[in-house]
């Protein structure tokens, strides 16, 4: 029969032991737990990598970092928008003076023929229109004076007398208001005969037998005069639209004077340019010194023909070409014209020639189209220049000799020619060659100055030339500005900077100038205007550099620097992930510890 075991009772020693901690290195797991703390060095050194190449990140940067002087663009707009808005209109003050007419009985009557003269004027100027930049349309003032008796004190009025226009016109001169554009109507009652003479100044006079039923036709008259003459310059349209005057961009004129001589084995003929140069130039360079920087040379050429043929005239004994010849009159191929240095950018050369034909075409005579002859035996060529043909006075008796001799052209001739030469020069500015204006209440004379341009065509020119300059300096800046903001690598220089700003500042004087009535100071800084804005625009600095995006630089020097840069940020990243692990276990470790 089996038997029962007891289990056996604890021994005392066992109950001992369980009463005793347990060591902790038993429960160490060298997976999950450490037992030193985790080192920084590793970490640092990947750090400190990242950092070197976030430090020379700036430097990078401004390597390749495009220098741009800040330009006014704001200053830009603001002038932008006012010329192209609204035009420049300068103001003009127009006075007419009655003399020798019966005394008023009533003291409104001045007020009542300038507004009468004011109402004519507005009829004249475009209606329903846009005002004409340059012009004085509805910015003008008309004013009147019945008793101008006190203008003939001190003065004997007797047209009989020799070159009396002028004498009266530098009488009028010396004591009207030179601030006003003035009409004076003198009564007489001597002469039938009603004429009207523009002076070189800034007035102009009428005279003859006036009646109470023309004043009318006088007052419609005196109104044509101021608008069609003295503001529009006696052309019909306000303006030359486009370029209407040959000046360069940066303000300068070169008028080169050749004489051309077609065939040197007939004759050889030079001329005195010095002498012309100091005594018939001279004025005339001074006089367009508030338009432009004139300057002036001179050559001599030899075996130049021309490229169009003539024909014989047995009735005129002459060679004869038409108008229908002129476009090929010029020869380029052997006219070596533009020779000249001063004219080099963007100057303006204007071409004058005197052609001196051979023998076998001499006397050459130029035949209008309504079969007339020119009385000048000249014609001009928009925006390049004329030519006047001069016959020698030996024209018909060719000398044998091979080798002739040199010979002067007479200062006589040569005052003729450059007569000729000045009405020419007038043309290409768009003013009248003849000394007559047409209107419709009647012809007036206009007189000629010595100095090639009067005072009134001068103050036209001023505004015309100064609106033209001003639209194109604003039209310019504003190119510069947005093509500026387009390309945002584009280099401005500090030079850029200067030129923009005191472009802007001579705009503004411009504008302050008309605004004032200052026609030449107006003119002045309206072409420093534009030349600084030309400048400006095409800097070498801005032309002669190829502009790329920042996604183009980006594209250049990521390749160099970007994969050098994932890695060591990869490498921060992952140096960062065992730190924060190796924390961890020692933490682990460190509550097991505990």
């Amino acid at each position: 029969m089996a038997e029962i075991s007891e289990a056996p009772a604890p021994s005392c020693q066992n109950d001992k032991k369980s009463d005793q901690p347990s060591d902790p290195s038993s429960d160490f797991d060298p997976e999950t737990m450490r037992r030193t703390k985790p080192g920084l060095k590793r970490l640092i050194l990947t750090l400190s990598v990242l950092f070197s190449f976030l430090l020379g990140l700036p430097f990078l940067l401004k390597s390749v970092e495009i220098y741009r002087s800040p330009l006014p663009f704001t200053d830009i707009d603001s002038l932008s928008a006012a010329v192209e808005s609204s035009p420049i209109l300068f103001p003009c003050h127009f006075h007419a003076v009655f003399v020798n007419f019966p005394a008023t009985s009533s003291s409104s009557s001045g007020n009542e023929l300038g507004f009468s003269i004011h109402s004519r004027m507005r009829k004249l100027f475009p209606e329903n229109e846009t005002p004409v930049c340059g012009s004085c349309n509805n910015n003008f003032s008309v004013s009147v004076t019945l008793d101008g008796s006190t203008l003939l004190n001190d003065f004997t009025y007797d047209r009989n007398l020799e070159n009396f226009d002028e004498i009266w016109d530098d009488h009028l001169n010396s004591v009207l208001n030179k601030d006003s554009y003035t009409v004076v109507v003198v009564n007489r009652e001597d002469v039938e005969e009603v004429r009207a003479v523009v002076g070189k100044h800034r007035h102009a006079w009428i005279e003859g037998r006036i009646l109470k039923e023309d004043e009318p036709e006088l007052l419609e008259r005196i109104a044509e005069i101021f608008v069609k003459v003295f503001v529009n310059g006696g052309k019909e349209e306000g303006s030359i639209h486009g370029e209407f005057m040959p000046v360069g961009a940066d303000g300068r004129v070169v008028l080169s004077f050749n004489l051309l001589n077609a065939d040197p084995r007939d004759w050889v003929y030079d001329w005195d340019f010095q002498w012309i140069e100091e005594i018939l130039l001279a004025p005339i360079v001074e006089t367009l010194r508030p338009l432009a920087d004139v300057s002036v040379e001179s050559q001599v050429l030899y075996h130049t023909p021309k490229s169009s043929f003539s024909y014989w005239d047995d009735k005129l004994t002459s060679h004869v070409f038409s108008t229908k010849d002129l476009p090929f009159f010029v020869n380029s191929n052997e006219w070596h014209l533009d020779t000249s240095t001063a004219a080099g950018g963007r100057s303006k050369i204007l071409q004058f020639v005197v052609y001196i034909p051979s023998s076998r075409e001499c006397p050459l005579l130029l035949q209008l189209p309504n079969e007339e002859f020119s009385p000048t035996n000249g014609f001009i060529s928009p925006m390049w220049g004329g030519v006047v043909v001069w016959n020698p006075p030996a024209c018909l008796n060719v000398s044998e000799s091979t080798h002739p001799h040199r010979q002067m052209i007479s200062p006589k001739a040569m005052k003729k020619v450059f007569e000729i030469f000045t009405g020419q020069l007038r043309q290409l500015f768009g003013l009248k060659s003849d000394s007559f204006f047409a209107g419709a209440s009647g012809t007036s004379i206009l007189l000629a100055s010595e100095r090639g341009f009067t005072e009134w065509e001068l103050d036209v020119l001023s505004r015309q030339h100064t609106c033209f300059n001003l639209l194109q300096c604003a039209t310019t800046l504003g190119s510069l500005s947005r093509l500026v903001q387009s390309l945002p690598r584009m280099i401005i220089m500090d030079e850029i900077g200067k030129q923009v700003k005191f472009s802007l500042e001579a705009a503004k004087l411009t504008l302050r100038n008309a605004s004032l009535g200052i026609y030449d100071a107006a003119s002045v800084c309206s072409r420093q205007a534009r030349s600084l804005a030309e400048d400006a625009f095409y800097h070498p600095s801005m032309m002669s550099v190829s502009y790329y995006s920042f996604e183009h630089c980006f594209a250049v020097y990521s390749p160099f620097f970007l994969p050098v840069s994932l890695h060591v940020l990869l490498a921060v990243l992952r140096e960062w992930k065992r730190y924060k692990q190796e924390q961890k276990k020692y933490l682990a470790w460190t509550n097991v510890k505990i």
